[in-house]
């Protein structure tokens, strides 16, 4: 049995003048936010496709490393993780890289097993796995 989550995208206008809105009716996290050209190349409010692939890449995976520590016997004090998403227009738009970086306290374990459990979190989250064809780095910070 799987599960199933859906957002609600609505757009007005042309490309660089018009301006949508997203929602998440099951979780009601977003109700009508923003997202405008403007908000995706510029630096006016709202939200954008980048951003949101990456806050879902770092929930994913965040939530996926925390899996693997405790099921290596090292359950995580905490974990914080950045995820920047890059979108390059040589060729075209595109997404061009990820960099995930987490900060991780996981007493007792060492930091060479840490960072090979945090590699297969990588490699092995839903989202990194549906994100396959951009280049996805690693950077870890560690603190036993």
């Amino acid at each position: 049995m799987g599960i199933s989550r859906h957002a609600t995208a609505h757009w007005e206008g042309d490309l660089k003048s018009g301006q949508g809105r997203l929602s998440t009716p099951q979780s009601g996290l977003m109700e009508n936010t923003r997202y405008a050209f403007s908000s995706r190349f510029g630096d006016e409010k709202g939200t954008n496709p980048e951003e949101l692939i990456a806050a879902a890449h770092a929930g994913c995976f965040t939530m996926a490393l925390s899996a693997k520590l405790a099921e290596a016997g090292f359950p995580p004090r905490s974990l914080d993780t950045r995820a920047d998403v890059d979108l390059s227009m040589d060729g075209g738009p595109q997404l061009s890289r990820i960099r995930l970086k987490v900060k991780a306290v996981v007493p007792g374990m060492d930091e060479v097993k840490f960072r090979a459990v945090a590699d297969d979190a990588k490699q092995n989250c839903p989202v990194s796995k549906a994100l396959s064809a951009v280049p996805i780095s690693l950077e870890t910070e560690f603190a036993g």
